[in-house]
């Protein structure tokens, strides 16, 4: 399936042709901030864009539009401008709403920036996050434009707490666009984590891997546009025959087929989504939106992101249990995973979130 509840055929319209049609570690170590080196070296290489395309990115980005409200500068740099994802993917910023001061300014439930310092600012953004007040991040909100195989879209549905519209099947042919994995990110089951991945698998292995995923992307959509009777461009194949509806012949593509949507979500939503997201523990592939996302939170509400990089990202949640162990040890006491009372698992993640590694068991 490829379109959310309530997708009207009237919703297509919302997003400009050019871009529907052929468009285009604690834990600051487990999460990786973006780096738009990184992100050319898995992505850009095939992800392309007609010159119709780069012309309307350019028009909408020579928009001189005047407005009383807050921007940020850094942001509207990047404003609609594709971020390339993957192989065929990409991340739009199309609008936003509030900067840093949205957030103090709500927190203090005054009007305008005030005659407060950005040092000031910043040490009740710290407070807030530090003390999980959660209300005045929910201030800001942001849009995104994001093109992506299927499989990761339904993953990333499962974060409830978004205004999603997403390209429906019902209405448009889906494009002749699949994500491959690139060698180095085809890997075997993990042995020790049911839903990660272990080795790199290599050699004929790697090579039969993905012949058949491109094989079953090629077979499905070729049977997708005989069971329409229409190729992709709109001719038909056999003019004595009758298409199937397009809301089932969706149902035969595969997974890694590419879909869009447009994501709106605030601060807080959003944050919450990174800080799962964008850890190396999440799959390869969405960790890779979320860290060009996580780039766009930088450059929107800089102050903010430092603040979420150090308590929610750098930091580390600690039970009753753990503070005492970690209480023994800066004392010097004596303490095993034996008399913890916490269980092997629990003692190994409170070990390695304080890079005890000789502790480890």
């Amino acid at each position: 399936m490829v379109e959310v509840v309530g997708t009207a055929p009237t919703s297509v319209m919302v997003i400009t042709k050019f871009v529907y049609r052929r468009s285009w570690q604690a834990n600051k170590i487990n999460i990786k901030a973006f780096v738009e080196d990184s992100i050319k070296k898995n992505s850009i290489k095939i992800m392309k864009l007609t010159k119709e395309q780069i012309q309307e990115i350019k028009d909408q980005q020579s928009q001189q539009n005047k407005t009383k409200r807050v921007t940020a500068p850094a942001l509207e740099n990047i404003l609609y401008e594709a971020m390339p994802a993957l192989d065929h993917g990409f991340v739009r910023v199309v609008d936003y709403m509030g900067d840093d001061t949205s957030i103090v300014q709500s927190a203090r439930v005054s009007y305008g920036k005030g005659t407060k310092q950005v040092s000031t600012d910043a040490g009740l953004i710290k407070y807030l996050m530090r003390h999980w007040h959660s209300t005045p991040f929910e201030m800001c909100e942001i849009k995104y434009h994001v093109k992506l195989p299927i499989f990761i879209a339904r993953q990333w549905i499962r974060h409830r707490t978004a205004n999603v519209n997403e390209y429906s099947a019902r209405y448009s042919i889906l494009d002749k666009e699949f994500y491959l994995p690139s060698p180095e990110n085809l890997a075997a089951q993990s042995s020790s984590n049911r839903q990660g991945r272990g080795d790199v698998i290599e050699g004929e292995q790697a090579k039969e891997v993905l012949e058949l995923l491109k094989n079953d992307a090629d077979r499905t959509y070729d049977n997708y546009e005989m069971m329409l009777n229409e190729r992709f461009d709109g001719s038909t194949i056999d003019e004595n025959k009758k298409g199937l509806a397009r809301e089932l012949a969706r149902m035969n593509l595969t997974l890694n087929t590419y879909t869009q949507w447009y994501w709106k979500t605030d601060l807080l939503n959003l944050m919450n989504f990174l800080r799962l997201r964008a850890d190396s523990h999440a799959q390869y592939e969405i960790r890779v939106y979320a860290d060009i996302m996580l780039d766009t939170v930088k450059k929107w509400v800089p102050i903010t992101y430092d603040a979420f990089m150090d308590y929610r990202v750098g930091g580390t949640e600690v039970s009753a249990k753990g503070k005492i162990i970690i209480q023994k040890l800066i004392k010097s006491e004596d303490v095993n995973p034996e008399n913890s009372g916490l269980s092997k698992r629990e003692w190994n993640e409170l070990m390695a979130a304080f890079d005890l590694k000789d502790k480890l068991i």
